[in-house]
Protein backbone atom coordinates (compact mmCIF):
# COMPACT_ATOMS: atom_id res chain seq x y z
CA UNK A 1 0.00 0.00 0.00
CA UNK A 2 2.93 2.17 0.44
CA UNK A 3 3.41 2.65 -2.73
CA UNK A 4 0.14 4.45 -3.51
CA UNK A 5 0.95 6.62 -1.40
CA UNK A 6 1.48 10.45 -1.75
CA UNK A 7 4.62 11.56 -1.34
CA UNK A 8 4.20 14.64 0.11
CA UNK A 9 2.19 13.40 2.85
CA UNK A 10 4.85 10.86 3.36
CA UNK A 11 7.18 14.17 3.78
CA UNK A 12 5.44 15.15 6.46
CA UNK A 13 6.21 14.47 9.69
CA UNK A 14 3.12 12.95 12.32
CA UNK A 15 0.70 15.72 14.04
CA UNK A 16 3.56 15.80 17.15
CA UNK A 17 0.55 16.63 19.53
CA UNK A 18 -0.87 13.22 19.18
CA UNK A 19 2.67 11.58 19.38
CA UNK A 20 3.66 13.14 22.73
CA UNK A 21 -0.03 11.66 23.60
CA UNK A 22 1.91 8.36 22.71
CA UNK A 23 4.42 8.84 25.02
CA UNK A 24 2.29 8.52 28.32
CA UNK A 25 -0.03 5.48 27.17
CA UNK A 26 0.17 2.78 29.34
CA UNK A 27 2.29 5.06 32.02
CA UNK A 28 0.50 4.95 35.14
CA UNK A 29 0.91 8.41 37.46
CA UNK A 30 0.52 8.47 41.19
CA UNK A 31 -2.21 10.07 42.86
CA UNK A 32 0.34 12.20 44.98
CA UNK A 33 2.03 12.88 41.91
CA UNK A 34 -0.79 13.37 38.63
CA UNK A 35 0.73 14.24 34.84
CA UNK A 36 1.12 18.16 34.12
CA UNK A 37 0.11 17.97 30.32
CA UNK A 38 1.59 21.08 29.73
CA UNK A 39 2.16 20.10 25.79
CA UNK A 40 -1.08 21.48 24.47
CA UNK A 41 -2.27 24.67 23.45
CA UNK A 42 -6.19 24.38 24.11
CA UNK A 43 -8.66 25.59 26.98
CA UNK A 44 -9.71 22.26 29.25
CA UNK A 45 -12.60 24.10 30.47
CA UNK A 46 -16.01 24.55 28.82
CA UNK A 47 -17.55 27.77 27.28
CA UNK A 48 -19.22 29.26 30.34
CA UNK A 49 -22.66 28.29 30.82
CA UNK A 50 -24.23 31.60 29.16
CA UNK A 51 -22.80 30.99 25.68
CA UNK A 52 -23.20 26.87 26.04
CA UNK A 53 -27.19 28.42 26.76
CA UNK A 54 -27.25 29.91 23.69
CA UNK A 55 -25.79 26.82 22.41
CA UNK A 56 -28.59 24.76 23.29
CA UNK A 57 -30.77 27.34 22.27
CA UNK A 58 -29.26 27.48 18.58
CA UNK A 59 -29.65 23.86 18.74
CA UNK A 60 -33.30 23.00 19.89
CA UNK A 61 -34.96 26.11 18.19
CA UNK A 62 -33.45 27.44 15.02
CA UNK A 63 -33.86 25.15 12.49
CA UNK A 64 -30.95 26.42 9.91
CA UNK A 65 -28.62 25.50 12.54
CA UNK A 66 -28.68 21.93 11.19
CA UNK A 67 -28.47 22.47 7.61
CA UNK A 68 -25.36 23.94 5.21
CA UNK A 69 -24.96 27.85 5.69
CA UNK A 70 -23.24 29.64 3.06
CA UNK A 71 -19.22 28.96 2.71
CA UNK A 72 -17.52 31.32 3.57
CA UNK A 73 -19.39 31.57 6.69
CA UNK A 74 -22.88 33.24 8.61
CA UNK A 75 -23.27 37.06 7.28
CA UNK A 76 -23.92 37.47 10.93
CA UNK A 77 -20.87 36.37 11.86
CA UNK A 78 -18.63 37.99 8.85
CA UNK A 79 -20.24 41.42 10.05
CA UNK A 80 -19.43 41.36 13.50
CA UNK A 81 -16.02 40.88 12.77
CA UNK A 82 -15.45 43.25 10.52
CA UNK A 83 -16.77 45.55 12.89
CA UNK A 84 -15.04 44.64 15.73
CA UNK A 85 -11.34 44.13 13.83
CA UNK A 86 -12.26 47.19 12.38
CA UNK A 87 -12.58 49.19 15.54
CA UNK A 88 -9.63 47.19 17.47
CA UNK A 89 -7.10 48.26 15.11
CA UNK A 90 -8.53 51.70 13.61
CA UNK A 91 -8.80 50.19 10.16
CA UNK A 92 -11.68 49.81 8.03
CA UNK A 93 -12.71 45.95 7.21
CA UNK A 94 -15.84 45.23 5.14
CA UNK A 95 -17.79 42.05 6.04
CA UNK A 96 -17.01 40.83 2.06
CA UNK A 97 -13.48 40.69 3.29
CA UNK A 98 -13.97 37.82 5.97
CA UNK A 99 -14.12 34.44 5.61
CA UNK A 100 -15.18 32.17 8.80
CA UNK A 101 -13.56 28.94 8.63
CA UNK A 102 -13.44 25.56 10.21
CA UNK A 103 -10.67 26.45 12.70
CA UNK A 104 -7.76 28.61 11.90
CA UNK A 105 -6.09 25.72 10.83
CA UNK A 106 -8.27 25.75 7.94
CA UNK A 107 -8.31 29.16 7.46
CA UNK A 108 -4.16 29.10 7.07
CA UNK A 109 -4.51 26.10 4.46
CA UNK A 110 -7.44 27.76 2.33
CA UNK A 111 -4.92 31.02 2.15
CA UNK A 112 -2.43 28.48 1.07
CA UNK A 113 -4.37 27.30 -1.37
CA UNK A 114 -5.06 30.46 -3.56
CA UNK A 115 -1.26 31.29 -2.90
CA UNK A 116 1.13 28.57 -3.23
CA UNK A 117 1.53 25.64 -5.95
CA UNK A 118 3.89 22.57 -6.06
CA UNK A 119 7.42 23.96 -6.27
CA UNK A 120 6.34 27.10 -4.70
CA UNK A 121 8.34 28.16 -1.53
CA UNK A 122 7.29 29.91 1.88
CA UNK A 123 8.85 31.59 4.35
CA UNK A 124 8.87 30.62 8.20
CA UNK A 125 10.61 31.79 11.24
CA UNK A 126 11.81 28.81 13.48
CA UNK A 127 10.89 27.85 15.66
CA UNK A 128 8.01 27.38 13.45
CA UNK A 129 4.16 26.42 14.21
CA UNK A 130 4.22 22.79 13.17
CA UNK A 131 0.78 22.44 11.61
CA UNK A 132 2.26 25.15 9.57
CA UNK A 133 4.94 22.72 8.23
CA UNK A 134 2.83 19.91 7.99
CA UNK A 135 0.30 21.71 4.52
CA UNK A 136 3.55 22.86 3.22
CA UNK A 137 4.81 19.60 3.21
CA UNK A 138 1.54 18.22 2.35
CA UNK A 139 1.37 20.70 -0.60
CA UNK A 140 4.23 20.72 -1.71
CA UNK A 141 5.64 23.27 -1.41
CA UNK A 142 8.75 24.06 0.01
CA UNK A 143 9.75 25.87 3.44
CA UNK A 144 12.04 28.38 3.71
CA UNK A 145 13.38 28.34 7.71
CA UNK A 146 14.31 31.88 8.80
CA UNK A 147 16.05 31.31 12.05
CA UNK A 148 15.42 33.93 14.95
CA UNK A 149 18.25 33.56 17.29
CA UNK A 150 17.37 33.63 20.91
CA UNK A 151 15.46 36.58 21.37
CA UNK A 152 12.66 34.83 18.77
CA UNK A 153 11.72 38.04 17.08
CA UNK A 154 12.72 37.17 13.03
CA UNK A 155 14.62 39.82 10.72
CA UNK A 156 12.96 41.36 7.98
CA UNK A 157 16.62 42.24 6.78
CA UNK A 158 17.74 38.46 6.86
CA UNK A 159 13.98 37.25 5.22
CA UNK A 160 14.87 39.32 1.94
CA UNK A 161 18.22 36.99 2.19
CA UNK A 162 15.76 34.14 1.54
CA UNK A 163 13.30 35.31 -0.93
CA UNK A 164 13.28 33.89 -4.84
CA UNK A 165 11.40 33.93 -7.45
CA UNK A 166 9.45 31.20 -6.41
CA UNK A 167 8.45 33.11 -2.84
CA UNK A 168 4.84 33.55 -2.13
CA UNK A 169 4.36 34.35 1.41
CA UNK A 170 5.98 34.83 4.09
CA UNK A 171 4.01 33.56 7.54
CA UNK A 172 4.00 35.40 11.20
CA UNK A 173 2.45 34.03 14.32
CA UNK A 174 1.97 36.86 16.82
CA UNK A 175 2.11 36.18 19.88
CA UNK A 176 3.88 33.55 18.70
CA UNK A 177 3.17 29.89 18.95
CA UNK A 178 5.95 28.61 20.40
CA UNK A 179 8.23 31.12 21.22
CA UNK A 180 5.16 32.71 22.91
CA UNK A 181 7.14 36.29 21.78
CA UNK A 182 4.99 39.54 20.67
CA UNK A 183 6.73 40.76 18.12
CA UNK A 184 7.28 44.47 17.83
CA UNK A 185 5.01 46.80 15.95
CA UNK A 186 8.00 47.62 13.51
CA UNK A 187 8.61 44.18 13.02
CA UNK A 188 5.77 42.85 11.27
CA UNK A 189 5.56 46.91 9.39
CA UNK A 190 8.98 46.19 8.15
CA UNK A 191 7.97 42.52 7.48
CA UNK A 192 4.68 44.23 5.55
CA UNK A 193 6.90 46.80 3.68
CA UNK A 194 9.31 43.95 2.51
CA UNK A 195 6.08 41.63 1.18
CA UNK A 196 4.15 44.94 -0.13
CA UNK A 197 7.46 45.73 -2.70
CA UNK A 198 8.37 41.99 -3.23
CA UNK A 199 4.72 41.69 -4.59
CA UNK A 200 4.10 38.53 -2.27
CA UNK A 201 1.43 38.29 0.49
CA UNK A 202 2.20 38.37 4.52
CA UNK A 203 0.20 35.98 6.56
CA UNK A 204 -0.23 37.09 10.02
CA UNK A 205 -1.94 34.53 12.67
CA UNK A 206 -3.18 36.07 15.05
CA UNK A 207 -5.40 32.90 17.52
CA UNK A 208 -3.39 34.84 20.22
CA UNK A 209 -4.33 38.23 20.12
CA UNK A 210 -6.58 38.17 22.86
CA UNK A 211 -4.15 37.12 25.52
CA UNK A 212 -1.60 39.65 23.79
CA UNK A 213 -0.05 41.76 27.58
CA UNK A 214 -0.28 45.33 25.32
CA UNK A 215 -2.77 47.33 25.28
CA UNK A 216 -4.05 49.48 22.14
CA UNK A 217 -3.43 47.71 18.80
CA UNK A 218 -0.35 45.07 18.32
CA UNK A 219 0.13 46.73 14.80
CA UNK A 220 -1.45 49.78 12.14
CA UNK A 221 -1.10 47.23 9.04
CA UNK A 222 -5.02 47.58 8.62
CA UNK A 223 -4.94 51.10 8.65
CA UNK A 224 -2.48 51.18 5.10
CA UNK A 225 -4.36 52.05 1.90
CA UNK A 226 -4.72 48.96 -0.37
CA UNK A 227 -3.65 46.61 3.21
CA UNK A 228 -5.47 44.13 1.41
CA UNK A 229 -3.05 43.26 -1.89
CA UNK A 230 -0.52 42.44 0.81
CA UNK A 231 -2.10 41.35 4.24
CA UNK A 232 -3.41 37.98 5.29
CA UNK A 233 -5.00 38.12 8.77
CA UNK A 234 -5.93 34.69 10.50
CA UNK A 235 -7.85 34.70 13.62
CA UNK A 236 -9.08 31.67 16.01
CA UNK A 237 -12.31 31.74 17.96
CA UNK A 238 -11.05 28.79 20.05
CA UNK A 239 -8.78 30.41 22.76
CA UNK A 240 -11.26 33.05 23.51
CA UNK A 241 -14.21 31.19 23.92
CA UNK A 242 -13.38 28.16 24.49
CA UNK A 243 -14.47 26.55 21.22
CA UNK A 244 -11.69 24.18 19.95
CA UNK A 245 -14.46 21.42 19.72
CA UNK A 246 -16.84 23.41 17.53
CA UNK A 247 -14.18 24.45 15.48
CA UNK A 248 -14.52 28.62 14.18
CA UNK A 249 -11.62 30.09 12.89
CA UNK A 250 -11.42 33.53 10.42
CA UNK A 251 -9.50 35.00 7.20
CA UNK A 252 -9.45 38.39 6.52
CA UNK A 253 -8.13 39.42 2.97
CA UNK A 254 -9.18 41.00 -0.38
CA UNK A 255 -12.59 40.23 -1.98
CA UNK A 256 -10.71 38.39 -4.66
CA UNK A 257 -8.71 36.01 -2.52
CA UNK A 258 -11.50 35.35 -0.71
CA UNK A 259 -13.37 33.78 -3.88
CA UNK A 260 -10.76 31.79 -4.67
CA UNK A 261 -10.25 30.90 -0.94
CA UNK A 262 -14.00 30.06 -1.13
CA UNK A 263 -12.94 27.06 -3.78
CA UNK A 264 -11.26 25.32 -1.51
CA UNK A 265 -13.59 25.72 1.59
CA UNK A 266 -16.43 24.55 -0.37
CA UNK A 267 -14.75 21.16 -1.35
CA UNK A 268 -13.18 20.47 2.18
CA UNK A 269 -16.18 21.30 4.69
CA UNK A 270 -19.12 22.90 2.35
CA UNK A 271 -19.27 25.43 5.58
CA UNK A 272 -18.41 26.12 8.87
CA UNK A 273 -20.10 24.71 11.56
CA UNK A 274 -23.17 25.97 12.33
CA UNK A 275 -23.69 25.89 15.72
CA UNK A 276 -20.04 26.74 16.70
CA UNK A 277 -20.81 30.64 14.55
CA UNK A 278 -23.61 30.84 16.54
CA UNK A 279 -21.89 30.69 20.00
CA UNK A 280 -18.84 32.71 18.29
CA UNK A 281 -21.26 35.58 17.07
CA UNK A 282 -23.23 35.34 21.04
CA UNK A 283 -19.30 35.16 22.35
CA UNK A 284 -18.42 38.49 20.52
CA UNK A 285 -21.39 40.34 21.43
CA UNK A 286 -21.65 39.16 24.82
CA UNK A 287 -18.34 38.30 26.61
CA UNK A 288 -16.76 40.98 26.34
CA UNK A 289 -15.49 41.52 30.23
CA UNK A 290 -15.28 38.02 30.32
CA UNK A 291 -13.03 37.70 27.78
CA UNK A 292 -11.29 40.53 30.03
CA UNK A 293 -10.66 38.11 33.26
CA UNK A 294 -9.39 35.73 31.10
CA UNK A 295 -7.06 37.75 29.30
CA UNK A 296 -6.05 39.03 33.32
CA UNK A 297 -5.55 35.57 34.11
CA UNK A 298 -3.29 34.19 31.34
CA UNK A 299 -0.89 37.14 32.16
CA UNK A 300 -1.13 36.39 35.61
CA UNK A 301 -0.15 32.89 35.00
CA UNK A 302 2.62 34.57 32.55
CA UNK A 303 4.19 36.82 35.49
CA UNK A 304 4.26 33.54 37.50
CA UNK A 305 6.03 31.88 34.54
CA UNK A 306 8.50 34.65 34.85
CA UNK A 307 9.10 35.27 38.62
CA UNK A 308 9.20 31.54 39.33
CA UNK A 309 11.44 30.40 36.35
CA UNK A 310 14.42 31.87 38.61
CA UNK A 311 14.75 28.96 40.53
CA UNK A 312 15.29 26.72 37.35
CA UNK A 313 17.77 29.29 35.68
CA UNK A 314 20.11 28.90 38.64
CA UNK A 315 20.41 25.44 37.16
CA UNK A 316 21.36 26.61 33.50
CA UNK A 317 17.59 26.44 32.31
CA UNK A 318 16.86 29.81 29.92
CA UNK A 319 13.39 31.33 29.21
CA UNK A 320 14.04 32.30 25.91
CA UNK A 321 9.82 33.21 25.56
CA UNK A 322 7.16 33.66 27.20
CA UNK A 323 3.57 35.08 26.55
CA UNK A 324 -0.05 34.04 25.62
CA UNK A 325 -0.17 30.67 25.53
CA UNK A 326 3.38 29.44 26.12
CA UNK A 327 6.96 29.48 27.41
CA UNK A 328 9.84 28.79 25.42
CA UNK A 329 12.79 27.39 27.35
CA UNK A 330 16.36 25.80 27.09
CA UNK A 331 17.11 23.02 29.11
CA UNK A 332 20.69 22.53 30.50
CA UNK A 333 21.39 18.52 29.96
CA UNK A 334 23.50 16.64 27.23
CA UNK A 335 20.89 14.85 25.89
CA UNK A 336 18.51 16.24 22.66
CA UNK A 337 14.97 17.56 23.59
CA UNK A 338 13.07 14.77 22.41
CA UNK A 339 14.98 12.26 24.36
CA UNK A 340 14.52 14.72 27.35
CA UNK A 341 10.61 15.03 26.58
CA UNK A 342 10.50 11.40 26.88
CA UNK A 343 11.89 11.08 29.78
CA UNK A 344 9.93 14.35 31.89
CA UNK A 345 7.07 11.18 31.22
CA UNK A 346 8.17 8.89 33.75
CA UNK A 347 10.80 10.92 35.62
CA UNK A 348 9.08 13.61 36.62
CA UNK A 349 4.90 13.61 35.76
CA UNK A 350 4.98 15.98 33.01
CA UNK A 351 4.27 16.13 29.28
CA UNK A 352 5.32 18.84 27.17
CA UNK A 353 6.64 19.41 23.18
CA UNK A 354 10.65 18.79 22.15
CA UNK A 355 12.22 21.97 20.43
CA UNK A 356 12.83 19.28 17.77
CA UNK A 357 9.09 19.84 16.19
CA UNK A 358 9.59 23.35 15.85
CA UNK A 359 12.69 23.31 13.47
CA UNK A 360 14.09 21.80 10.48
CA UNK A 361 15.99 18.46 11.48
CA UNK A 362 19.50 19.64 10.34
CA UNK A 363 18.15 22.64 12.74
CA UNK A 364 20.91 21.87 16.37
CA UNK A 365 18.82 24.45 18.66
CA UNK A 366 16.17 22.52 18.54
CA UNK A 367 17.87 19.72 20.72
CA UNK A 368 18.21 22.21 23.35
CA UNK A 369 14.63 23.46 23.11
CA UNK A 370 11.30 22.35 24.78
CA UNK A 371 7.82 24.07 24.88
CA UNK A 372 5.92 24.35 28.00
CA UNK A 373 1.67 25.65 26.88
CA UNK A 374 0.95 26.54 30.64
CA UNK A 375 -2.66 28.12 29.94
CA UNK A 376 -3.97 24.76 31.34
CA UNK A 377 -2.38 25.40 34.59
CA UNK A 378 -2.84 28.01 37.40
CA UNK A 379 -0.23 29.40 39.61
CA UNK A 380 -0.09 26.55 42.15
CA UNK A 381 0.64 24.29 39.47
CA UNK A 382 3.23 26.16 38.21
CA UNK A 383 5.09 26.24 41.12
CA UNK A 384 5.08 22.25 41.12
CA UNK A 385 5.67 22.13 37.63
CA UNK A 386 8.78 24.09 38.40
CA UNK A 387 9.46 21.95 41.53
CA UNK A 388 9.14 18.49 39.64
CA UNK A 389 11.45 20.38 36.62
CA UNK A 390 14.33 21.55 39.54
CA UNK A 391 14.44 17.89 40.50
CA UNK A 392 15.53 16.25 36.72
CA UNK A 393 18.95 15.01 36.61
CA UNK A 394 20.23 13.46 33.44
Amino acid sequence: MTKLLNPNMAATFPPPVMEARRWIEGVTFPADRPLINVSQAAPVDPPPEGLRQAMAEAVLENDAAHLYGPVLGLPELRAEVAKQFSAGYGGKIAATQVAITSGCNQAFASTLATLAADGDEVILPTPWYFNHKMWLDMGGVKTVALPTGDTLIPSADKAADLITSKTRAIVLVSPNNPGGVEYPAETISAFYELCQSKGIALIIDETYRDFDSRTGAPHDLLTRPGWEDTLIQLYSFSKAYRLTGHRVGAMIASEARLAEAEKFLDTVAICPNQVGQIAALWGMQNLGNWLGDQRAEILDRRAAIESGFKVLAKQGWQLLGCGAYFAYVTHPFDIPSDALAQKLVTEAGILCLPGTMFVPENDPTGARQLRIAFANIDRAGIGVLFERLATVSV
